[in-house]
């Protein structure tokens, strides 16, 4: 039965509009997205095949454009809507932590780093440059690439630290292979970082790796 047929406290829509984004399950948020199923399959039907072959929301809104356009239902066009979605959540997300977050907790600054590196397919390595109350100054991607196989320069981190005045830095990279455990590179860049930064009176507060919705905090772990 088409959408548009069923009760309509069960439309996905209606039932939105009624009781805000929070009362609908992955599969009605995705099928608002999709806005039509196909031949023989409503949207919400539609949109548990796909939640199902991907294995989750999260794994959907990671997928390649490739992986994304081969499903049924899907094209460039859909993968296009879908990643300027994530791109504008992601701007909102940061431009509210930005404003409102000082980083003196694990927790404040694991939310902020999920939200900038989550949906990241290639591996970016960023900076947090911090004020002395631990405020945000400036986030950074500095590099891009594997940490064994693209170059990480403790000093430029620590060049562009006083260019922005800095008294303190959060640094962070992510493993879109989805398995937040730092490695041994992991841990040896974080001291060279570590020490740059005492040369010039700045701490490295945290190195911290982001797989999806897990941040693993090396100062957690006793790395640091």
């Amino acid at each position: 039965m088409a959408i548009n047929h069923w009760p309509e406290a069960e439309r996905p829509r209606e039932k939105l509009l009624a009781r805000g984004a929070e009362a609908l399950s992955d599969a009605e948020l995705l099928a608002i997205f999709l806005r039509t199923g196909v031949r023989g399959k409503s949207a919400v039907d539609l949109a548990r095949e796909l939640l199902a072959e991907h294995g989750g929301l999260t794994a959907l809104m990671a997928a390649s454009q490739s992986q994304f356009c081969a499903s049924k239902g899907l094209g460039d066009a859909k993968y296009v809507q879908l990643q300027a979605v994530i791109e504008m959540s992601r701007r909102y997300l940061g431009e509210a932590l930005q404003r409102d977050t000082v980083f003196a907790s694990a927790s404040a600054t694991k939310q902020f780093l999920c939200a900038q590196l989550r949906g990241e397919h290639r591996e970016v390595f960023a900076a947090l440059y911090l004020d002395n109350q631990h405020r945000l100054i400036a986030y950074e991607p500095l590099f891009y690439g594997t940490i064994d196989g693209a170059a990480v320069y403790p000093r430029e981190i620590a060049r562009r630290a006083l260019e922005l005045h800095a008294a303190a830095l959060i640094v962070a990279h992510n493993h879109p292979s989805g398995v937040a455990e730092p490695s041994d590179a992991d841990v040896r860049i974080t001291a060279r970082i570590r020490e740059a930064l005492s040369l010039l009176d700045m701490r490295l507060l945290d190195h911290c790796v982001v797989a999806g919705p897990e941040v693993v905090s090396l100062a957690e772990r006793g790395l640091l």
